[in-house]
């Protein structure tokens, strides 16, 4: 039961300072009075809640057993194969 309403403040929670930082967000071209700033920075929140809501609809949930196995059968064979290219790489090729 709880769990709409908590997943709903953390998207909430992440979009105001992406807001804030990246669509720099109390900025409108031109306007000057403080009220057109705060509606700016209300509807780009709105829009990044849109798009944040959207793409976890939009995407398929993984099941706990599919979690596992691109885990263990993709990211750690990549990551032992990244450390592995790194040491080559620092030992052979930066001299």
């Amino acid at each position: 039961i709880l769990q709409l309403p908590m997943a709903t403040m953390i998207i909430a929670a992440a979009s105001l300072p992406l807001a804030i930082i990246f669509v720099k967000a109390m900025k409108v071209w031109g306007a000057r009075p403080a009220r057109i700033g705060v509606l700016a920075f209300a509807l780009k929140v709105v829009g990044l809640l849109f798009i944040f809501i959207w793409v976890r609809w939009s995407l398929p949930r993984f099941r706990y057993d599919q979690l596992m196995n691109l885990g263990w059968k993709v990211l750690l064979p990549l990551g032992i194969l990244n450390i592995v290219w790194t040491a080559f790489e620092k030992m052979y090729l930066m001299q």
